[in-house]
Order: structure tokens, then sequence, then C-alpha cells
């Protein structure tokens, strides 16, 4: 079985209007955030799962950093009293191994979810996939502005697109493609490791600049 990653703490950002904040490990009923800022934050994803799986949500997983990990959500299944196989009735899985597939994927989810009702879209490796030194830097381009149009036309579906990156861990200058996936992205949030304990905070961005942060667990 995999081992956990870093234990996290989930500290929400207080809202600038009167609605009430963010519950811990809920992904957005609409829009696009972004997750980032550690090396295992695509796996994280994980986390989020059983909140949506519980309130009867369906979930599809374009993962291209090929971290989706059935053990763990069998374990997590169990740690909630509910049947991994109810777990896996409402997930749906495909796999990208490079960033040509991981762009295909993304056109195609209207199609998916015409055939499987997703409520919520999860997507890892992105633009990390893209960062592939055996595909030249045009095509690469290329491929990534088709993908960040696939997930604008997602827009006015019901549908909470999520997208788990460790794209800032890598140099070079596709790293760029990063920013341009977050100038997209209604909400951005960001792993920390809290020094103090050793555990791992997401806290919510806007326009760079770290919110105010609160409800610590």
């Amino acid at each position: 079985m995999a081992s956990d990653p870093i234990p996290v703490v989930l500290a929400a950002p207080v809202a600038p209007s009167p609605s009430p904040p963010r519950k811990p490990w809920a992904l957005p009923p609409a829009g696009l955030a972004v997750f980032y800022g550690r090396p295992e934050t695509p796996r994280l994803f994980h986390y989020f799962l059983p909140r949506l799986l519980a309130e009867g949500k369906q979930v599809l997983c374009l993962d291209g950093a090929n971290r989706f990990d059935p053990l763990l959500i069998a374990r997590l299944a169990r740690q909630r009293g509910i049947a991994a196989a109810e777990f896996n009735r409402r997930i749906r899985v495909a796999r990208a191994f490079t960033c040509f597939q991981l762009t295909e994927l993304l056109v195609r989810v209207p199609r998916f979810i015409e055939k499987f009702a997703a409520d919520a879209l999860i997507v890892t490796a992105l633009p990390d996939l893209y960062f592939d030194e055996d595909v030249r830097d045009r095509d690469a381009a290329v491929a990534f502005r088709h993908a960040l149009d696939a997930l604008r036309a997602l827009a006015p579906l019901p549908l909470g697109v999520a997208v788990f990156s460790d794209a800032t861990s890598h140099g070079g200058p596709r790293r760029a493609m990063f920013t341009q996936l977050t100038a997209q992205a209604t909400e951005l949030w960001r792993f920390a490791l809290d020094g103090e304990n050793g555990k791992l905070r997401l806290i919510g961005e806007e326009g760079g600049k770290r919110l105010q942060v609160t409800g610590c667990r």
C-alpha cells in the first residue's frame, strides 16, 4: 500500500463577501481551481474524494501524473464505512502518458460526461506533462494552448474542475505555462509546509497574494 504524504491541515481563506468559508477538503462546485506548491500535490487529490463521493457526486479523473491509487481509495472508503465498490462506481479514470494524450482527453470531456454524468473533473500534471524535453517547444506550446481552450470550453457546464500540479518544482521557459493556467483559474490554492509542526497547510491565493487564513484543522 502506498505510504501517506506529509500530514495535511487545511486553512480556508476568509471570504471577502458574506458567503460562508469553504469546507475543508471540498472542491468548487463550478469554475476552475488550481492546486500547487509541493511535489506531492498531484497525489493529494485523493483526499478531496471522500466528501464528493459521500455526497453522491461522480468524479472524472484525467491522470497525467499516473498517481491514481486504487489501494488508497479502498482505504479511504473503509475508514468511512463505505464499500470500496461504491466509491469505485462513482469514479472514472483515464490516464495520459504524453501531453498530446492529455490534451485529447480534455477535448473529449464533453463526450465523456454524456455517458458518465460527472459532477467534478480532476486533472493531474497540467501543465507538468508538457515539460517533456522529448517534445519540441513549439509542439508542446500548441498542445498546451489546445488544452487551455478545452478547459475554457467547459466553463458553461455544471462541472467543478480542479487541477493538481507540480509545475513550480520545474525550471525552464515552459514553466510560464503554469502562469497561463492560473490566469484562467477562478481559484488558486497553494500547499505550503508549516514550519512549526511539519504539516501541510492549504492557502488560498488571489492576485499572487496570500489571503488571510482561518479554521486550521
